[in-house]
């Protein structure tokens, strides 16, 4: 029987989500560049790799191999090998993405798909905001897909976004409005403060929001501070 959470490959991060990623459903991660987004999505990438499952990983601001390695260290070309990387050029093509790699999730072999990652979910979206309502539409479309998926394959997603501020609320949130925060079951704000991050507990269907733990970023991932 599966369990139905499935570890980031942070002890902390686990926790605060209530155990790990949830299946069948998806975890939004937001925050500034370099708050640590890519860190804490290539830390789930590698533990659910090294848990002897495949990830599909769609890449929209240029993949790390340097920071694949640094955090898969010695198991790097092992693990590289069921890493199914998808890398689209305009918002467009990644929605043909996220649908080509229905074909992976379907392959139920030796190494089935444990992890899907959008890495960010909004980077090409912002292309496309002169569009008004029809970007929203597209991005809408493009979660609703995503989580079709997670359902579909009884796998956990997870997406990164970028920000924006929010003038009424005077504080920064998530691109995509409604479209991105409705469909995520978890979100998870990432602050940052000269080299310390803080990962704040937005939205949860069983923890209270406002949860938080302060980390770095290292080397080989993340260090709880």
């Amino acid at each position: 029987m599966k369990i139905d959470r499935v570890s980031t490959g942070s002890p902390a991060l686990d926790d605060l989500l209530g155990g790990g990623l949830e299946r069948r459903a998806i975890t939004q991660i937001y925050g500034e560049p370099a708050s640590g987004k890519s860190t804490l999505g290539l830390m789930a990438v590698v533990a659910v790799l090294r848990a002897g499952n495949s990830v599909v990983y769609i890449d929209t601001e240029g993949f790390s191999v340097e920071r694949f390695s640094q955090i898969a260290g010695e198991d790097t070309g092992t693990l590289a090998d069921r890493l199914y990387l998808f890398e689209p050029i305009d918002f467009a093509q990644q929605g043909t993405m996220i649908a080509d790699s229905e074909g992976l999730l379907r392959k139920n072999g030796h190494a089935p798909v444990g992890l899907l990652v959008m890495d960010s979910a909004t980077a090409l979206y912002r292309t496309e905001l002169d569009l008004g309502r029809e970007a929203i539409r597209k991005l809408s479309h493009h979660m609703i897909k995503l989580l079709g998926l997670a359902k579909k394959y009884d796998i956990p997603v997870l997406i990164t976004n970028q920000i924006y501020m929010d003038i009424e609320r005077e504080r920064p949130e998530g691109l995509g409005g409604t479209a991105l925060e409705h469909l995520s079951k978890a979100i998870i704000r990432l602050e940052k403060k000269d080299s310390v991050r803080r990962a704040v507990l937005r939205k949860h269907r069983s923890r209270p929001e406002g949860l938080s733990f302060d980390f770095v970023i290292t080397g080989d991932g993340i260090r709880v501070v």
